[in-house]
């Protein structure tokens, strides 16, 4: 063996017993009280939520955003179904066969059967049980609709919203093509949507075209009905009134002591006029009778 490896290792030797070497001591666990608490659980424990299964989420009856898109999905189906003409009512179970909601749990049926579709204002129940889409006018074509305006205009009712006729109308774009013109459209200054009104040709004028550009470029957006009132009597013009219906006066009652003033009382001895004739020196004359006093 080679000496210089020999002198190496005791070298070697002698520095490690020359370094001094401290023990750890272990820990007496008897002296220290046992804490059960601190003990891991049993792996049996723990995760003991149910998991969420994904075939079950549509059944799921917690969720009111699901229940309220299916009723949303039910009266958008209604809806479509009324106006493409089919108006025979369907039960839940119809309803749910055509937009594909099968997979609904009992409860969310039993909400919409009761609850629901029968407080929803745009689905009619029918005393059967069976459901049908509510529109806002009963109009089923172009007369229906011709009849409709006509009533507007003749009680003065105004006009129709343009969307509300296409809600209720089946087939409504055919419907308006044809009554082009008998109708008049108007759009709402505040919203854009278009108003219809019946065309009554029997109320149309002609107006000179003088008499149209004069109205047309005279501007009253700033005024109101005072200085407009005042503006015409400037002009020589009397404004017109107010001639709406005004009440009836009624005869004003006349006082009591009125009534007793043009009250007349009956003179004395009125039922003795025929007997008495004169008053003359203390001589009452009666008829063939002429007594003194």
């Amino acid at each position: 063996m080679d000496p210089a490896l020999l002198r190496e290792r005791e070298a070697f030797k002698k520095k490690a017993l020359a370094t001094p070497t401290v023990e750890k001591k272990k820990k007496d666990e008897s002296t220290f009280p046992k804490d059960d608490s601190k003990k891991k659980k049993p792996s049996s424990t723990l995760n003991t939520a149910p998991k969420l299964d994904a075939t079950n989420y549509k059944t799921m009856t917690g969720s009111s955003s699901y229940r309220f898109g299916v009723l949303a999905r039910i009266v958008r189906h209604m809806k479509a179904r009324h106006q493409e003409g089919d108006d025979h009512p369907l039960t839940l179970d119809e309803i749910l066969d055509e937009t594909n909601q099968l997979d609904v749990g009992n409860k969310v049926k039993q909400w919409l059967q009761t609850e629901a579709l029968e407080n929803n204002p745009k689905i009619e129940c029918l005393p059967d049980g069976k459901f049908i889409f509510k529109p806002v006018y009963k109009i089923k074509d172009k007369k229906s609709l011709l009849r409709l305006l006509k009533q507007h205009d003749l009680k003065g009712l105004g006009g129709i919203l343009l969307e509300d006729v296409q809600e209720s109308l089946p087939h409504c774009e055919r419907a308006l093509k044809h009554l082009s013109h008998e109708i008049l459209y108007i759009a709402r200054p505040t919203d854009k949507k278009k108003i219809m009104f019946y065309n009554d040709k029997t109320a149309t004028l002609n107006v000179d075209d003088e008499f149209v550009k004069l109205w047309r470029a005279t501007a009253v957006d700033a005024m109101d009905d005072a200085k407009i009132e005042e503006y015409l009597e400037k002009q020589g013009i009397k404004s017109m009134q107010d001639h709406g219906p005004r009440k009836a006066i009624l005869p004003k009652r006349k006082k009591a002591a009125q009534r007793r003033r043009q009250f007349k009382k009956p003179r004395d001895n009125e039922h003795m006029a025929h007997v008495l004739e004169t008053y003359e020196d203390n001589t009452l004359t009666e008829k063939g009778v002429t007594i003194k006093q």
